[in-house]
């Protein structure tokens, strides 16, 4: 297993200590919170380190399994970094609004995701054969799809794992994570909620040097995963062809056979001709 080093240095530098004001704190985060300073909730950078270390390892486990990774964050902080990495891990990603029953109620979801495909579909077809209001009105339906289902239109079940930035902005895609007993790996600040949480990073999850840093974490573990993958090689080949040799044999078996019959030996049916 191979993830990236980390150091206090670098969560230092990317500012993953600094937490809210006091006045905003979750009571629950009190084990991650190392002390104040000027009324701001400082985290407790040897627990995060920690903490880091097992997330990415589940990261790992997971890519390396051939699973695949939900990363979630709607907020304006963390939307886009989020989108950048799943492209290019080759995961999937929500950024712009989650909606209810993404992961309960797959099968509806799938529907649109099916809805989104077909007019794509019809935008991009030569003879499309529909009036400029009805191009207008599937051109608003296809955005609006596509900010909302984009990230996940080629997913065809349910993640392995979920990661989010921000536990309060995605409080319900938490909720589905948990019902559907989905791993969830996820920051959290100083007025965070770590309740139903398997895998927490206490961090700073506003600053975008702090996103970037998980995000380029994961990038990395992401594709040391993959490089470790082993990868399955097919044995049917090698057996067909002993099969097809085996039937060769029997076959060349069976000919001698007929001609060992065709031919019997010869004996003179006229015994008085022996005299």
């Amino acid at each position: 297993m191979k993830i990236p080093t980390v150091t206090i240095q670098q969560l230092l530098e990317a500012g993953v200590h600094l937490g809210h004001k006091t006045l905003r704190w979750n009571p629950k985060m009190k084990k991650y919170i190392f002390g104040k300073r000027d009324s701001i909730h400082i985290i407790d950078l040897t627990q995060t380190l920690e903490l880091v270390n097992v997330a990415l390892e589940k990261v790992f486990n997971t890519i390396a399994n051939n699973g695949k990774i939900l990363f979630i964050s709607t907020k304006k902080q963390a939307s886009e970094a989020i989108a950048e990495l799943a492209k290019t891990t080759n995961q999937y990603y929500v950024n712009h609004r989650w909606l209810g029953g993404m992961l309960t109620n797959w099968d509806t979801i799938s529907k649109s995701i099916k809805k989104l495909d077909t007019i794509n579909s019809h935008l991009t077809s030569e003879n499309r054969g529909f009036t400029k209001k009805e191009l207008l009105k599937m051109s608003v339906q296809r955005d609006k799809l596509q900010r909302s289902l984009g990230g996940i239109a080629q997913m065809k079940k349910v993640p392995d794992l979920v990661f989010i930035i921000d536990t309060n902005y995605e409080s319900l895609a938490i909720k589905e994570s948990i019902k559907l007993s989905i791993p969830i790996v996820a920051i959290l600040d100083s007025n965070s909620n770590p309740d139903g949480i398997d895998f927490p990073i206490p961090g700073n999850d506003d600053a975008r040097r702090s996103i970037d840093l998980y995000c380029e974490l994961l990038r990395e573990t992401i594709e040391n995963a993959k490089k470790e993958t082993p990868i399955v090689q097919s044995e049917k080949k090698p057996t067909e062809v002993n099969i097809s040799k085996d039937n060769k044999q029997k076959n060349s078996l069976k000919k001698d056979k007929k001609v060992e019959n065709k031919t019997p030996f010869k004996t003179d049916k006229n015994p008085s001709k022996l005299n």
